[in-house]
Formats: structure tokens, C-alpha cells, sequence
């Protein structure tokens, strides 16, 4: 007598397996006995494994969980690849069409996936960050395969063979999406490992993923469960390795500016009182919580409300000072003839140069129509200066860009590389520099020290 089949079936972002005894079931890997339903199940990312082990052990199964079949998809439009992107494909098909491909920006990651969603020939959906970025898939990928692409996010709800979502809304509608497609293409990958994101990686079928960043590392850390969601780090290639050939030649340029007497005593006592505050509250920066712990110790009392406005006054005159305007003015006279990008921390200092230099600028309040037109006329050099925050820092194309004036920024790695990438892709025969413009005797100098360290800045 043939033995009763194993049956897989897909359960809002789980997958339910039944038709044997439970101990039978939860021998299986990664499942587990629900206690609420008395069922067993798995997260969905575990489907390949789980499938994986029962052929292995010819174990009878029926699958209901997955509704994808193999999908043929043909290129309407090819160019031919550089020969990274074709390393990129062959490395991750290779290591089971599971991992990472971190590429530096304006090096082709986008048609990278398109060869890499080519080889698996399998439904795809790709997920992005932001509305900007899916509308630029959504138009990459109708010009290259001529199919429906479907979108989920903006507005839109339209699942077909082949869709564009955002992040949040993969996580919105996965208990629609999770057991639809065969392959995952997450760009700019390293957002996934945020709680919520995950959860898209975590409740869904996919046994095919793909994950593409110019930019691993995370500040807390969390890049280290990219494996367990996408796969490893299957290949990876830095700016230096690809600038010349594939990247524009560049160079990095630190300017140092000081105070003037009196604004450096006045930051020295208010940076006094912002960390006297802090060692007697015990607070530690350096802990995943510091701040939030910051900000709660703050609330409570005169002297922490005064050790927060302090924190923002010693802020404000390393990050914005007046010295910093006057070298921009330099700077935006010696490059008069070039595309320039102004870089900020904040909103406040970006206005403020608009009016002053009267440039236009682009921050997250900036509408989708006018940053679009802005952008446009930016790359037709209507516009030769454009002044932004922190919103351009990854996924916009502005390839006639070659100089780029860092004010202000985070002490990350990412946010500094990012920014450099934007000025690097390829665009006739263009010399990008990055210039980095600090307040001596700040912590500044710290924060410009740390967000130096990549192989980009040796």
C-alpha cells in the first residue's frame, strides 16, 4: 500500500505541511508544531529546503503551496554585458541562484538582474526601497522583455508573471504575492534585514533570490542576516577595481574649515554640557539604544532639556557653519562650467543655500513632478547646480554629474560611498571629483575619519 503523500499547501506568508503523524511532520526541517492551530508549518522561505529534503529521501509529496511554473523569459532588446555582470550571473546561478551581488553604483546592477531573471526563467518580483526606483524597474524592465509588468505600490495594485513592488508593499500584500513567484530581486538589498522588510523575504516561496547593493554593511549590523534571507555574498566588485573602464575616473578631496573664536567657544561649552549630561546619565552611545536613551533621559528633567538643545546648538555650528558657505561659494565659482550636487544633513541648511545661491533643491517634501523635472533639467545643464539632503543619496540616475560638495552627512560608510556613486557613472569622457568640506577642531573630523573607511577613499 502506497504511503499517504505529504501535503504542502502556502498559508498567509507559512507553509502548512500535513498528511502524516506530527512527529513524522516535525522531523522535517525547520517545521514545527503550531500550537494555536494544532498544524505544522515552516516559514515559506524554507519551501526549497523542505522540498530539497523529500526528493532526496523520495519521500511522496503533493505540492499545492506553489502556483509558478517555469516561465521563459526573452530578451527584446540585448546588449552585450561587461564582463562582470556575466561573472555576477554565472556566480550566483552557481552557487543555486541564492545570494548577493554587490556592485558599485553606474555599474550595471539592473541589467544584471535582468540576465540573472533570464537564466531562472521563473515569475519575478522585484522589490525596491522607494517609489523613484520603481518606476525606473518598471520602465527597464517593459523596455527589455516587451511583457505586462505588473506594480505594486504607489497606488498600484497589479500582480503579473513579472512585477515591480515596493518594499512596503511587498510586505503589505505578501499574503497575496508569497507563493506566486519563483524568483526574488531585491534592489538595494541592504534594507531588507529592517523588521518589517524581512518579513517579504521571510513569508515567501521564492526558492530563487537576488539580492543587489553597492553597499552591504548596516551601521547596526544586520547585514549578517542577508544569508539566511537572500543567500551569501556570491560576487563582489569595489569602485577602484571598475573606475576607467566601466566608472568614471575620480578623486577625493578633503577641505578643512575653522570657527571663528567666538563660535568655537561656543561650541566647546555647549559640547561640554551635551556630554557632561550624558556621562552622569550614564548613557552610551555606542549601545544599539544610546540615543532613543538620550532622547527619554532628555524629556526628564531642565538640565536634560537644556543638554538637548545644547546637542543641537554644537550640531548646528560643526555641521552649518558660516565658514562652510564661504568655501561653497569658492567652490561653486571654480566649478562654474561643471554639473554640481550639494550635499546636506538636513533640510534647514539645504533652503538655506537655495535662497542664498538661489539653486534649486530636492528634499523629501519636493513633489514627484517637480524632483522629476528638476532632475531633467539638471542632466540637460539648465540646471548646473542642484542642492540636496539625504534623498539623493541612492537610486536616482544623474550620470552628468561630475562634482559633488559634501557639507554635511552621517558617519556612515554608506551615506559617503553612496553619495560618491552618484557622481561615477559613466557619461562621455567626464572627471567626477568629491569634495568633503569639515569644521576643524569638531567631531566632525571623527564622523569624516569613519565614513572614509572603504577601499573607494585608499
Amino acid at each position: 500500500m502506497e504511503p499517504t503523500p505529504i501535503l504542502l499547501t502556502f498559508d498567509g506568508g507559512t507553509l502548512l505541511v500535513s498528511g502524516a503523524p506530527a512527529e513524522t511532520l516535525t522531523a522535517l526541517p525547520h517545521c514545527l508544531l503550531d500550537p494555536r492551530t494544532n498544524a505544522v508549518r515552516a516559514e515559506a522561505r524554507h519551501y526549497r529546503a523542505i522540498v530539497e529534503h523529500l526528493r532526496r529521501n523520495k519521500t511522496p509529496y503533493t505540492d499545492q503551496a506553489r502556483t509558478w511554473d517555469q516561465t521563459p523569459w526573452l530578451l527584446r532588446t540585448e546588449r552585450e554585458p561587461f564582463p562582470h555582470q556575466v561573472e555576477a550571473v554565472q556566480a550566483w546561478w552557481k552557487q543555486g541562484a541564492r545570494g548577493v551581488v554587490v556592485l558599485p553604483t553606474g555599474t550595471g546592477k539592473t541589467y544584471t538582474a535582468i540576465l540573472a531573471i533570464r537564466q531562472a526563467a521563473r515569475p519575478t518580483l522585484v522589490v525596491t526601497p522607494t517609489i523613484d526606483l520603481l518606476n525606473q524597474w518598471y520602465g527597464e524592465l517593459v523596455n527589455y522583455f516587451g511583457e505586462p509588468v505588473g506594480l505594486l505600490g504607489g497606488g498600484s495594485y497589479d500582480l503579473q508573471p513579472l512585477t515591480v513592488s515596493t518594499y512596503d508593499s511587498a510586505h503589505l500584500y505578501l499574503e497575496r504575492w508569497g507563493n506566486k513567484y519563483g524568483l526574488l530581486v531585491f534592489d538595494e538589498c541592504h534594507h531588507l534585514p529592517g523588521p518589517s522588510y524581512a518579513a517579504a523575504a521571510i513569508g515567501s516561496l521564492a526558492p530563487f533570490r537576488l539580492g543587489l547593493t553597492a553597499t552591504p554593511e548596516r551601521a547596526d549590523g544586520q547585514e549578517a542576516l542577508l544569508p539566511a534571507l537572500i543567500g551569501p555574498i556570491v560576487y563582489r566588485r569595489e569602485i577602484k577595481e571598475l573606475a576607467g573602464d566601466y566608472l568614471a575616473e575620480y578623486r577625493a578631496e578633503r577641505i578643512y574649515v575653522e570657527l571663528s573664536p567666538e563660535e568655537e567657544e561656543r561650541y566647546r561649552k555647549t559640547r561640554e554640557q551635551f556630554r557632561n549630561f550624558v556621562a552622569e546619565a550614564g548613557i552610551n552611545f555606542g549601545s544599539a539604544h544610546g540615543w532613543q536613551n538620550f532622547i527619554k533621559a532628555s524629556c526628564r528633567s531642565q538640565e536634560g532639556r537644556a543638554a538637548f538643545q545644547a546637542y543641537r546648538e554644537q550640531r548646528r555650528l560643526a555641521l552649518a557653519a558660516p565658514a562652510k558657505l564661504r568655501e561653497l561659494e569658492h567652490l561653486l565659482a571654480r566649478h562654474a562650467r561643471d554639473r554640481v550636487l550639494v550635499f546636506t544633513y538636513d533640510n534647514a541648511t539645504v533652503y538655506l543655500i537655495a535662497r542664498r545661491f538661489l539653486v534649486p533643491a530636492i528634499t523629501h517634501q519636493t513633489k514627484t513632478k517637480e524632483r522629476k523635472q528638476t532632475l531633467e533639467l539638471f542632466h540637460k545643464g539648465e540646471y548646473n547646480v542642484l542642492v540636496t539632503s539625504q534623498v539623493l543619496n541612492e537610486g536616482v540616475d544623474v550620470p552628468a554629474a561630475n562634482v559633488g560638495i559634501v557639507l554635511s552627512g552621517t558617519s556612515t560608510v554608506r551615506e559617503h560611498v553612496q553619495r560618491l556613486g552618484r557622481l561615477l557613472r559613466k557619461h562621455g569622457e567626464k572627471q567626477a571629483i568629491l569634495y568633503e568640506v569639515i569644521t576643524r577642531g569638531t567631531a566632525e573630523e571623527f564622523s569624516s575619519d569613519r565614513r572614509r573607511q572603504h577601499h573607494a577613499y585608499r
